[in-house]
């Protein structure tokens, strides 16, 4: 038999009250319908390349900044 609880309803009566209120609980999600996958783009050899016109733009000179 089950217990009072403060409310006056008993253990399985709550238990009822709450499959009813609430239901089951969602299907489970795959890992495979959670991830997607792409493949990686190809490296860029251009991208590394040296440029010795535009390497002066990438270094900063504390003198330059303050205007000296």
């Amino acid at each position: 038999m089950g217990s009072q609880s403060a409310e006056g309803v008993t253990d399985s009566a709550a238990a009822a009250l709450r499959r009813a209120r609430f239901g089951a609980l969602p299907a489970r999600v795959r890992h495979e319908d959670m991830v997607e996958e792409h493949p990686a783009t190809p490296a860029d050899p251009a991208r590394f390349t040296y440029d010795p016109e535009g390497s002066w733009a990438s270094f900063s000179c504390l003198a330059a900044d303050l205007g000296l």
